[in-house]
């Protein structure tokens, strides 16, 4: 019965995903001839040539450092908004929660125009600042990493928000006013009772957010500018603007198996950190 049911979904994943992927690996082993696109070989010389070339090492070190900032800034900032979303007795719970919820019903592309708008020369941040005096003529925003880092954060920021709240609504408040009762510091409390019950929801949110971190297209495009390189800009170019399919699937598993490993690695290292 069970296999019954299990069954249907397995072979949508099987076939929806799995063969795409190996029949994506098999092209990432050809080789790429101008004028010929792709040739039937079994090289591993893509794989070779990322590793070896300067260039696309500081793509990845680039996309793993502001994936890595944008999954902290997430945690940050929506760690304290999820413990005030799951604490309130609020009527207006459900209305917050949809204000969290809302700009997921924007699309990425959207949301980067509007930050755009807001950090261009003649923006909205640098007239304000210029209103107030603080500058004599506009910054530098817009292309910078910090703009992308910004964009993206904004992006992941609900992810974390709702996948934080619902793991700390079912930590029963009777606890922290046990721990309170007992003299520790509200600092205490958080980081001995609060964090350690919350840590499955922290792992769930960061992976999530850092996945989509690494993955990211349309932001560092918009907010970055064509010299802000990442990996997912750079593996759609050699698909779509260069036709070099080989390395363009090279890169994907580059970039498919950097992600699923440090996310691995910081689940175990968190959880053995946790069960102490």
């Amino acid at each position: 019965m069970a296999g019954a049911l299990v069954g249907p979904a397995t072979l949508a994943v099987v076939l929806g995903l799995l063969v795409p992927l190996a029949i994506l690996f098999r092209y990432s082993l050809n080789r790429f001839v101008p004028g010929r696109l792709m040739v039937d070989a079994l090289t591993v010389e893509n794989y070779v040539k990322f590793f070896t070339d300067p260039y696309y090492m500081a793509v990845l070190v680039r996309t793993l450092r502001v994936s890595a900032v944008c999954m902290v800034l997430c945690l940050v900032m929506g760690f304290p908004l999820a413990y005030a979303l799951a604490r309130t007795r609020s009527r207006w719970k459900s209305a917050v929660v949809m204000l969290v919820v809302l700009p997921l019903f924007v699309g990425n592309a959207v949301r980067a125009a509007g930050w755009m708008v807001m950090f261009g020369s003649r923006g909205l941040l640098n007239t304000l600042l210029g209103v107030v005096g603080l500058i004599d003529h506009p910054l530098q925003l817009m292309y910078t990493e910090a703009a992308v880092i910004v964009g993206i954060t904004a992006v992941n920021l609900p992810f974390m928000v709702l996948t934080l709240e619902s793991v700390v609504e079912g930590i029963d408040p009777a606890i922290e006013e046990a721990a309170a009762s007992l003299g520790a510091r509200p600092l205490q409390v958080f980081r001995r009772v609060i964090l350690p019950l919350a840590m499955p929801g922290v792992l769930a949110g960061t992976i999530l957010v850092f996945i989509l971190g690494m993955n990211a297209y349309a932001t560092p495009i918009l907010l970055g500018g064509p010299r802000f390189q990442m990996m997912g800009p750079l593996v759609y170019g050699q698909f779509a603007g260069l036709n070099n399919w080989p390395f363009g699937a090279a890169l994907s598993f580059v970039l498919m198996a950097a992600t699923l490993s440090l996310s691995a690695v910081s689940n175990l290292l968190i959880q053995r950190r946790y069960r102490r």
